[in-house]
C-alpha cells in the first residue's frame, strides 16, 4: 500500500504558509487536517506531520469533498 506521504501528487509549500485546523478537530491533537489557502489551490495536510508533504487540490475539488463528508 502506498503511503500518502510518499504519493507522488504530495507536495512542500512554502515556508510561512498559514495553516488552518478544521472547526471538526478534537483540542488533544488526534487525527487531524489541515488546510492552507493558496494561491489558486488549497493545501491539506496531516497536522501531525507539519513538516511533510501536503496535497494542492483544486477549490472547486475541496468544496465538493467538504460538501461530501458534511451532507
Amino acid at each position: 500500500m502506498t503511503s500518502i506521504y510518499t504519493h507522488p501528487c504530495a507536495t512542500e509549500l512554502a515556508p510561512g504558509t498559514t495553516w488552518f485546523k478544521s472547526s471538526y478537530s478534537t483540542q488533544d491533537n488526534g487525527n487531524c487536517v489541515e488546510i492552507a489557502a493558496l494561491t489558486s489551490e488549497v493545501g491539506v495536510r496531516d497536522s501531525k506531520v507539519a513538516d511533510g508533504p501536503a496535497l494542492r487540490v483544486r477549490p472547486a475539488a475541496w468544496s465538493a469533498f467538504v460538501e461530501f463528508i458534511t451532507s
